[in-house]
Order: structure tokens, then sequence, then C-alpha cells
């Protein structure tokens, strides 16, 4: 699966995708991630990408045609490999990113992922050029490429291979508490030399119990899913 942000920060992604699952479903081919400089199809010679709003108020706006040549300029070469694709901006007057959200954008073999910045981005990408409008919370940022991570990794992990293997979803192990060693934590002592409880802190007995039907039920008891 192909990935293509539309940014004027290019740049910006490559600490994180070069590392950890990302670093090794890029090494085999089972994500593909691309930045595209929305300031190259910028048609002012100082690569300007935005201007006041109509209509006055603070702050500049993305402008429509850049935006349109970008992705424009992506969608041709999709055409010609005739890939599946679909064009997303994300806005907080979006749908709410959830996992049934990802799953379904993951059917995909690309996605065009456009990030807004400043004020935002005018309202015509929204009508013509994007498919649908994402929102990762009733929060304001500052711009559309936390939000672009935030989706390509909800949407990685329901790709094939991504995890390793199915099972590490959450959407069908459920989310419960998990512990590893040592089954007994003592706290550090702090300056005076006591520790702050009295008792060390345990891990639930019945998961040291080795009874895998106890340790279901415990998990299932205990699971958001």
């Amino acid at each position: 699966m192909r990935f293509t942000i539309v940014t004027i920060f290019p740049d910006i992604f490559d600490s994180y995708i070069n590392e950890s699952l990302f670093k090794r479903a890029r090494k085999d081919n089972i994500i593909e991630v691309n930045s595209c400089d929305l300031r190259k199809f910028s048609a002012d010679r100082h690569r300007k990408v935005d201007d006041k709003a109509y209509g006055g108020g603070p702050g500049m706006v993305i402008q429509i045609e850049p935006v349109y040549r970008a992705v424009k300029s992506v969608k041709s070469k999709i055409r010609k490999q005739k890939l599946k694709a679909r064009t997303i901006l994300f806005s907080t007057r979006g749908k709410k990113l959830d996992a049934k959200i990802a799953k379904r954008l993951s059917k995909y073999d690309e996605l065009i992922l456009i990030c807004g910045r400043y004020e935002g981005v005018d309202e015509r990408v929204a009508q013509y050029v994007a498919d649908e409008e994402i929102s990762i919370g009733d929060y304001v940022l500052c711009g559309g490429e936390l939000p672009a991570l935030v989706t390509i990794e909800a949407v990685s992990r329901f790709v094939p291979g991504f995890l390793g293997k199915s099972e590490s979803l959450e959407e069908i192990k459920g989310s419960y508490p998990v512990y590893t060693r040592p089954h007994e934590f003592y706290p550090v002592k702090n300056r005076s030399g006591n520790t702050k409880s009295a008792s060390p802190w345990r891990v639930p007995a019945v998961l040291l119990s080795g009874d895998h039907k106890k340790i279901d039920e415990w998990r299932k008891t205990h699971s958001s899913k």
C-alpha cells in the first residue's frame, strides 16, 4: 500500500517512518510512504502557496491551485498504474478517525493525504479535490502533518504483514492490562531512604497461574473491546 503526503514540510516525516515497524514494512515493500512538496506546484516565483482570506480575518489560507496541481500530478501516476486511490483532507470538520474508517481505507492501493497549515485550506479543496475529510480529534493542531502520521499508522496496522501477526490487532484481541517481569516490583527509595510503598507492586496472581482459561476470562473482564 502507498501513502502520498501533500505538505509544505516534505522532510518532517523522515525520522518517524524510518524507525521500528515502518522501517521494516517499507524495506519489505509492504507499504510505501512518499512526500509531495506542495511548494513545487506553486505558480508564484517565490513558491508561495498561501494568501489572505476573502472577507478578511487573521492568518493566511492555503490556495486551491497548488493543491489541485499536486493532487492531479499524483493521480496521473496512479491512473497509469491502474490503482484504487482515495484523497483525504485533514480538517476539524471531518469524520472522526476510528478503527472502522482505518480498516476501510486499508482496502485502497494508495491514499493521498492533504495537509493544511495556517488558517486552513481553501474550501474548494474539500468540495472538488478531496474525496473525504478526516479529523483525529476534537482539538486544533498547527497543521495536517501529525494527523497524516496518525492515519498512516492506523491504516497500516490493517495491511497484511505490517504487524507480523493479525492477532496483534487490539481490535481482534481487545485492549487489556499487560505485565512483565519482575512479578514483584519495589519502588526506588527516595532521598530519605524510604520507599513510597511498604509493599511491592504485584502482578495479578491469575496471570502467573498458568491456567489459560482463567487468564482468558480475566483479560475479557478487563478488556476495553
